[in-house]
């Protein structure tokens, strides 16, 4: 049997020196086998019927000096996104409460800078402290962090610092050439010294082979400790991006990645990100039953598409899974939560922020 395959005697460990013909050996699996390893990796783990949610507010939109190919918030694209100043704290708080009612339990905050000033830090520090006064989990992406800001943040209680690698190393530099990536590896060290969680995944579909999307996976589990929120991102091409005609990842390629990243990160949350409006049910059903156990809630992340809230709910019903703030026994508290839902979810205080 290979390393790579799944076994009782190896189900507790957390491994941290995966190489690529493993995570190739676990991708070349019979997609039913596959399936079955992460479903048992996942049961062993996680409740197998309970999804953490998130709501991802844009708090600075656009005008990014960066040139992630896929971006729509690059400067150097022409995507004619609409860019905007720092939100002031009241409109975080507001979406905050807003996203309580509709039952998130973390509340991510996205900033389309390459690292923050340090004239920008007191205002996102106001922001994470009066979301934590909310009792929500806090979430930030504020691009590059120096040690002393990571600091900062956890002073004032961030929960969670997100910074994809993107892509792997190899690949890395056909999407992005104004940061390497050890810069990344760089801000992730930054963030765990400071004590804080990590939220770190990557984008699939940039054009990459499927030895990269091996190689980005084998990156995120070999980090110690592994990441605790591992989104996995499916490309949305935006018009005026350099990859806006790149071909489509095939559903199975995607629907592997989710499996894989279970089996390698077993104690990590795997985040369904970007590119769910693009999914059918039935692809988001076998996503989850991948592995997957986290999504963003609300009809917009930073600057793409995110499925209406209330066709989360009803797939959620169909498939019999409960969010982690919804009580099975509490029927009044479900319904609340789904009214809120539909009566918000066009709310423009919410902006694309997957990527």
């Amino acid at each position: 049997m290979s390393q790579a395959v799944f076994s009782t005697s190896q189900e507790s460990n957390i491994r941290h020196n995966w190489n690529v013909k493993e995570v190739e050996a676990l991708f070349a699996l019979p997609f039913n086998d596959l399936m079955f390893q992460a479903q048992t990796v996942h049961r062993q783990n996680f409740n197998a019927n309970e999804v953490q949610v998130s709501t991802l507010l844009s708090i600075k939109t656009g005008a990014c000096p960066e040139d992630c190919k896929y971006c729509s918030q690059s400067a150097r694209n022409k995507t004619d996104l609409e860019k905007e100043q720092l939100l002031a704290t009241e409109k975080v708080l507001e979406a905050a409460k807003k996203a309580k009612e509709m039952g998130s339990t973390r509340f991510c905050m996205g900033a389309a800078w390459r690292n923050p000033k340090e004239r920008d830090m007191p205002y996102v520090v106001n922001m994470v402290k009066g979301v934590k006064e909310l009792g929500m989990e806090t979430c930030m992406t504020l691009g590059m962090l120096s040690k002393d800001q990571a600091d900062q943040l956890q002073d004032a209680g961030l929960d969670y610092y997100n910074h994809n690698l993107d892509t792997s190393p190899e690949h890395y530099n056909q999407i992005i050439t104004t940061r390497t990536y050890q810069d990344r590896l760089d801000t992730l060290d930054n963030v765990r010294s400071a004590g804080m969680k990590v939220c770190s995944g990557g984008i699939v579909g940039l054009g990459e082979e499927a030895v990269d999307r091996a190689s980005l996976l084998m990156q995120l589990a070999n980090l110690s400790p592994q990441p605790e929120s591992v989104p996995i991102n499916m490309l949305v091409k935006v018009e005026g991006t350099p990859l806006s005609d790149v071909d489509d990842l095939e559903s199975f390629d995607f629907i592997r990645c989710i499996a894989v990243a279970r089996i390698m990160m077993p104690k990590s949350h795997v985040r369904l990100s970007a590119g769910r409006s693009s999914m059918n049910e039935q692809m988001q059903s076998l996503c989850f039953l991948a592995g997957a156990n986290s999504i963003f809630y609300g009809c917009k992340l930073l600057t793409t598409e995110n499925p209406e809230t209330d066709h989360d709910i009803a797939l959620f019903e169909k498939l019999g899974i409960n969010t982690e703030t919804i009580d099975d026994d509490n029927k009044d508290v479900e319904l609340k939560i789904k009214t809120a839902v539909i009566d918000n979810q066009h709310s423009d205080l919410f902006h694309n922020a997957a990527q």
